[in-house]
């Protein structure tokens, strides 16, 4: 376990066998702690997806992936901070770390958050949810407003056709009353006051059939309104249940907690801060060790290795670079010299070319004297003309 807790402090275990106890504690301690906070952040991740999607399955690997990323980088984080006894130096190098600590705490304590402060967070979504179905009702209050408006006309129309009908049969027992004698005029038979009752009762009997047959197509209409009416009554109550019911989301659940006092949520974030800046503030205020002399003198060594190596192959590329300019050189003098002993040669030979030449029309000029005493001054003028003799 300790070998453990040292590699997740990212610290080298053939170095701390060679240091004390207390450098052992030190880094186990270290260790530990991104440990544990890796482990919490996986947790925090599993139960905000498990909020999210409901899937225990996929909480479980989003948790695991999520709690090793935040692993990996408190492991980078500690591992890369170098102690030298320069506390604001330090200070200032991990100042972007320590930032980017703040906000993993920050993110990874958010879910957390949300389990801690559940009941508080159910009690402030179930006012939410009422205020939604005070809204609710007032909606479908307007429609039902509107389907008794709809409901009152249709009794309107029955009652005109109602009136008509009264009026109708009274008109009936006037004419009736009229033509027995036990009304009217009180003689028995139809009259001229029969037959004007008559026509009266008639007008009306064929209002009554026309009124009729238009409140019972306006009755119709009314009818297929109100069925209209619930069937969206119908919708906006289905609605209303899936929202209330959708109304217990993570965003619904985030905005719950910020309406809750700061100051509880303030201490669970903070306690994430610390826990997530521990390992940092760790290493920065804990004394140079001599795990830190061994491992600077170990990077030291490898990086005058390195540097030996790197000196080396310049020296040989030097070297080669230097034998090769040697070798363009010496081939270069070698075909200048090349060029040179061609040049004189091929001047060599012209001027052999020239006295062979010379000699050659030396001969024959002689013989031609030898022949002719008065081709020697032939001879001797045409020199004069082409300048041999000027010299």
């Amino acid at each position: 376990m300790k070998k453990f807790f040292w590699w997740c402090a990212g610290a080298d275990d053939t170095i701390l066998e060679k240091c004390s106890k207390s450098e052992h504690v030190k880094y186990a301690g270290i260790g530990a702690t991104v440990f544990f906070t890796g482990l919490l952040a996986g947790i925090s991740g599993a139960y905000a997806l498990y909020t999210v999607f409901d899937t225990v399955y996929l909480a479980l690997i989003f948790g695991l992936l999520w709690g090793a990323v935040i692993f990996n980088l408190d492991r980078f984080i500690v591992s890369t901070l170098r102690k030298e006894g320069k506390f604001w130096k330090e200070l200032l190098q991990v100042t972007p770390r320590i930032l980017l600590a703040l906000v993993l705490a920050v993110v990874i304590s958010k879910p957390l958050e949300l389990k801690i402060f559940d009941k508080e967070i159910q009690a402030i979504l179930k006012e939410k949810q009422a205020e939604l179905a005070i809204q609710h009702k007032a909606l479908v209050g307007k429609q039902f407003a509107e389907v008794d408006s709809v409901k009152s006309e249709i009794a309107a129309i029955r009652q005109e056709v109602e009136a008509k009908v009264q009026e109708r049969n009274k008109l009936y027992e006037l004419v009736a009353a009229e033509a027995d004698g036990t009304g009217g005029t009180g003689k028995i038979g139809k009259g001229p006051i029969y037959e004007e009752k008559k026509r009266q009762y008639d007008k009306v009997d064929e209002e009554l059939k026309l009124l009729q047959a238009s409140a019972a197509d306006r009755i119709l209409l009314k009818e297929q309104r109100i069925a209209n009416l619930m069937s969206k009554y119908d919708e906006t109550v289905a609605e209303g249940q899936e929202s209330f019911s959708n109304y217990d989301g993570l965003m619904a659940r985030i905005n719950a907690l910020d309406e809750l006092p700061w100051l509880p949520v303030f201490f669970i974030t903070l306690l994430f801060i610390c826990l997530e800046t521990a390992p940092i503030f760790t290493k920065l205020i804990s004394s140079k060790g001599p795990y830190d002399d061994i491992l600077k003198g170990v990077e030291h060594e490898r990086t005058t290795q390195e540097m030996q190596r790197v000196t080396e192959r310049q020296k040989q590329y030097d070297t080669r670079h230097a034998v090769a300019e040697a070798k363009f050189l010496a081939r270069t003098e070698y075909e200048v010299e090349a060029k040179r002993e061609e040049e004189r040669i091929k001047s060599d030979a012209h001027l052999e070319v020239v006295r062979e030449s010379a000699a050659v029309w030396k001969e024959r000029k002689l013989n031609d004297i030898s022949r002719s005493p008065n081709t020697a001054a032939e001879i001797l003028n045409d020199g004069e003309e082409n300048g041999y003799y000027k010299w």
